[in-house]
Order: C-alpha cells, then structure tokens, then sequence
C-alpha cells in the first residue's frame, strides 16, 4: 500500500524527472542519438521547431517516446515506482530530491507569470 505523501513524492518526481529527460540541455546526450532538433525562423519571427528522427525501428521509437512526455511519463513514474517498492533506501533520497526540484521548478514558473 502507498500512503499519499509517497504518491505526492513519487509524482513531483516523476514530473521532474521527466521534464530533465526531455527538456534540459544537461541530458541532450540521451537524447542526441536518437533525434536533432532544427530551428526554422519563420516570417513572423517566431521560431518553429522541427524534429528530425535517425534510423528507423527500434531507434527511432526510442526518439519519438524521448520526445513525448506523456510517453517517458508513464516510464520514468514506471520506473521510480518500482525503485520506490523494491529498492527504498537506494531511490527515497533520490525521489525526495527530485520532488523538492519539481516543486522549486513550479514556484519558479509560477513567480515569473506573476511578476
């Protein structure tokens, strides 16, 4: 059984963990092997990115599932629901860590549509 402060942790941590997977240019690495990413200027000057998959089949299912986030969502949660079950002392400090970024990364989102 999950207690809700568990499904609290577990969820911000997989909404932070999943936003660092598809996002963040620190783990563009993951990413690189899989897609490129191009930026078309367009006349408006607004900018229009374009997603540009490498190889086929099992390659590029990885690219297109690092590039959804409901996709590596339901992975990372997977993922970190499982470490939480099995292994607790190795993957607690991690999803506590991962939870508090969520949350900062929410109050930051949240103080700059305000100010």
């Amino acid at each position: 059984m999950i207690t809700w402060l568990s499904f609290v942790l577990l969820s911000l941590a997989t909404f932070r963990l999943t936003r660092l997977i598809i996002y963040d240019k620190i783990t563009a690495f993951i990413r690189a092997p899989f897609f490129e990413m191009e930026e078309k200027w367009l006349s408006d000057s607004s900018v229009e990115e374009i997603v540009i998959f490498k190889g086929n089949g099992l390659r590029r299912w990885i690219g297109e599932l690092l590039r959804c986030h409901w996709c590596t969502g339901i992975w990372t949660a997977i993922f970190l629901f499982i470490g939480f079950y099995f292994f607790s002392a190795i993957f607690l400090p991690i999803i506590i860590i991962l939870a508090m970024a969520g949350v900062a990364s929410i109050i930051e989102v949240l103080i700059s549509y305000f100010i």
